[in-house]
């Protein structure tokens, strides 16, 4: 497939070298080619989202709704068409396909609710006070404006909802932002067909030619030619701890360093406090082997580390958990890519000094999507930085502590995390706090008696966290607040209230909430 059959109109060749081609898991054969991105290709589809972004950016909120929500519209559209054709490219199944598609249509619209509501532009206007002594107070007014064009990389684990009309897509149009998506490699024809609803939306509600692009690229070329590209002004990524840096690092190198949003991954770490395992072990271990094991284990907010107090009580917390991964079969994961690692790194964890596999439910090491769960002590866990790892899959490491000083000397030896569980009653909390207080330190979203897995859209979201889990934990990658990653304050100081944006204009004629003199208000000035 070539950039031409994308929607390219630029000059240069029809199509490039190198190419790949997808495995069709049905048949085992490889059945489409795509090509990589060319230098030149890169170069022109970078000016021309330039060229977009400069009328973009000026469009009314609501016509960044608009077409947001055309989109979705499009995404419907194709429903019947895209949702067979990412069941034979990712193995995932029919119903769990449906929901992410589901997700996928309402992040659109609910972003695009979002962006025409203005909160996210945080307008704040100190108007003048000119007889203010010693010196004159000048009119000020603040408020959010978008980067530029941002590069947003497929995840390979969710070909929908963290892809090409993902959440990063619409938090960059939401802004302002034109975006180019590298197609992830494992899931290629699904990100053309919904590359193609975008393109249809783009055209329907009149948007600038180079509001949306979408390249392939298998090598490690392309994607830092589209990052290093001056043009580009964000990135946003969801992938490995090694990609994320790879990417944040290329951006720091460049002339002009540019932000790179990266959600790198997470263990997850989940305390289990003495009187909640007392009263509840077995409900909490059942609770866990569906969180371990959901999706094959493959997202970011799987439970892949439980610390407990090594007593009776976690004794049997284990054996239940063991009884029931036991009880799930084992299934395809995601691409042979994903697969081999998880197998790589799951035989890496269970080779450790003071490992010990507790369960390799209903197969071998060699079986595919394996349920695991390993256990080590404490000291081990402090003393070795392999266990700290992600390993991307149905796995989980438990964590035996002597002490509870000793469960609390682990957790700040815990790196940055996108969540944190504490399993516990009331009385565990009163009793450990430091636990409780610890746990905030090091993630985006700290859990009461719940579990990770599930990630709501909605404004109070925090799907981030500190270094590894993200590059940037002030952000976030879910709900509206995600608009902000790409977008820069700009101050207008002095203006006329005609020259400034509607915004921030006296009459608000967008009746968006602003902070006027420390007010927030609706009202106009």
């Amino acid at each position: 497939m070539c950039l031409g059959e994308l929607g390219w109109t630029g000059s240069g060749p029809p199509c490039s070298l190198p190419i790949f081609e997808l495995l069709n898991h049905k048949t085992n054969h490889m059945t489409t080619t795509f090509n990589d991105a060319t230098t030149q290709e890169i170069d022109q589809l970078m000016e021309k989202s330039w060229e977009a972004f400069l009328a973009y950016r000026t469009l009314p909120l609501r016509a960044r709704a608009e077409f947001m929500r055309a989109i979705a519209l499009e995404l419907e559209e194709i429903r019947g068409k895209v949702v067979p054709v990412a069941m034979e490219e990712t193995q995932l199944p029919e119903g769990r396909l449906q929901g992410e598609l589901n997700r996928t249509i309402f992040q659109l619209n609910n972003y695009a609710a979002a962006a025409e509501h203005g909160d996210w532009l945080e307008a704040r206007i100190d108007t003048a006070k000119p007889d203010r002594e010693p010196a004159p107070k000048p009119d000020l007014r603040k408020m959010l404006v978008p980067l530029g064009p941002v590069i947003v990389f497929g995840a390979s684990n969710f070909p929908f909802a963290y892809s090409t009309a993902g959440g990063d897509t619409a938090c960059a149009f939401a802004a302002g932002c034109p975006v180019v998506i590298k197609a992830h490699p494992a899931h290629a024809q699904t990100s053309e067909i919904v590359a193609s609803a975008v393109f249809a939306a783009a055209r329907k509600t009149g948007m600038p030619e180079g509001i949306f692009a979408h390249v392939h690229g298998a090598s490690f070329e392309t994607g830092k030619a589209l990052v290093m590209h001056p043009r580009t002004k964000a990135v946003g990524f969801t992938g490995s701890l090694a990609g994320g840096k790879a990417l944040f690092d290329m951006a720091n190198q460049r002339k002009e360093p540019i932000p790179v949003f990266a959600e790198m991954g997470s263990i997850n770490p989940v305390f289990l406090l003495p009187e909640k395992v007392k009263q509840d072990a077995e409900q909490v271990a059942r609770q866990y082997a569906a969180s371990i094991t959901q999706g094959v284990g493959q997202f970011c907010t799987n439970p892949g580390l439980i610390f407990g107090l090594d007593n009776e009580d976690l004794d049997r917390f284990s054996r239940s958990l063991v009884q029931a991964l036991q009880e799930v079969a084992p299934a395809k994961m995601l691409h042979p890519g994903i697969a081999k690692a998880y197998a790589q790194k799951r035989a890496a964890a269970l080779q450790q000094p003071e490992v010990q596999t507790e369960t390799l439910a209903n197969g071998t090491e060699t079986t595919e999507g394996l349920p695991t769960l390993a256990s080590a002590t404490a000291t081990a866990f402090l003393n070795n930085p392999v266990l700290h790892q992600e390993v991307f899959g149905p796995y989980s490491l438990l964590i035996r502590c002597k002490t509870m000083e000793q469960m609390y000397e682990a957790a700040l030896k815990t790196e940055g995390q996108l969540t944190c569980t504490l399993m516990a009653t009331e009385g565990d909390l009163q009793t450990y706090p430091e636990i409780f207080l610890q746990a905030q330190q090091i993630c985006g979203r700290v859990i009461f008696n719940g579990v990770p897995t599930g990630v709501e859209v909605c404004l109070s979201m925090q799907h981030g966290g500190p270094y590894p889990a993200t590059t940037d934990s002030r952000f976030t990658s879910v709900g509206a607040d995600g608009i902000k990653r790409f977008a820069r304050p700009l101050c207008f100081q002095g203006f006329p209230d005609a020259l400034l944006p509607p915004e921030l204009q006296n009459q608000n004629p967008l009746g968006i909430w602003r902070t006027v003199d420390d007010v927030l208000t609706q009202a106009p000035l």
